[in-house]
């Protein structure tokens, strides 16, 4: 506990009202916006990438305190500690800190928390395992559950592994949530860089139905011409 609080003390000595303002409207934290309620402190990524690093040997019970914060830097922090963990962990503290993660997902719950840790953690773990839990995230009715499913993925496509990204895609082509467009459409990308004809084999299939946004950052990197083909279907 003594640890803890020396960490909260040093994002309290970093912490910028300036910095904060402008997070608290990029974040959309206003009544209704998907970042409702969320409190930011004014720490940089870096900064808190810093601190993580600093206060890595972190036990658990701790861990779990700061991910229940109502500061989202102090979130943040802990799932980079948990990062930390999962990367330098033996397969028993692997499995610790995966389910650790799904415990706590409710805390994991705007866009940045789940993009810099969701592929690292579980989708991670889930490279050589049964993957059936991202397709059940996948159908869950919170965002921030689904954008994980999307996330984890990126792990598998850094393996060449595209088959769980399309299928995740498939079931969330009608999500009514953009920023579930803009995930789904971010990992689609990502196959065409490391393999363009995978990609366009599901875009010619679902280009037609696929909200705009979704399309759009799924074919940012072609040619223009063949953007430009995508975009007129």
């Amino acid at each position: 506990m003594q640890q803890l609080g020396e960490l909260k003390r040093d994002v309290k000595k970093l912490s910028n009202l300036q910095k904060a303002s402008f997070l608290q409207r990029y974040f959309k934290t206003g009544k209704g916006d998907y970042g409702e309620g969320d409190v930011f402190l004014g720490l940089t990524v870096p900064q808190s990438r810093a601190i993580a690093g600093k206060y890595k040997k972190l036990d658990l019970s701790s861990v779990e305190k700061l991910l229940s914060s109502k500061a989202h830097e102090e979130r943040l922090i802990a799932l980079f500690i948990l990062v930390y963990k999962f990367e330098e962990g033996l397969d028993k503290e692997k499995k610790q800190i995966y389910d650790f993660y799904l415990k706590n997902i409710k805390h994991i719950n705007n866009w940045d928390l789940v993009d810099l840790s969701a592929y690292k953690i579980i989708g991670a773990y889930l490279l050589d395992k049964n993957f059936k839990v991202l397709f059940e995230l996948a159908k869950s009715k919170n965002i921030w559950e689904r954008r994980i499913a999307v996330l984890s993925t990126f792990q598998f496509i850094r393996n060449k592994r595209y088959e769980e990204s399309f299928g995740i895609a498939e079931m969330l082509l009608n999500d009514e949530h953009d920023l579930i467009h803009k995930a789904v459409g971010w990992m689609l990308r990502e196959i065409g860089k490391r393999n363009m004809e995978e990609e366009e084999k599901f875009l010619k299939k679902h280009s037609g139905k696929m909200p705009r946004t979704m399309l759009r950052y799924a074919v940012e990197k072609f040619p223009k011409n063949l953007k430009q083909f995508y975009m007129q279907t």
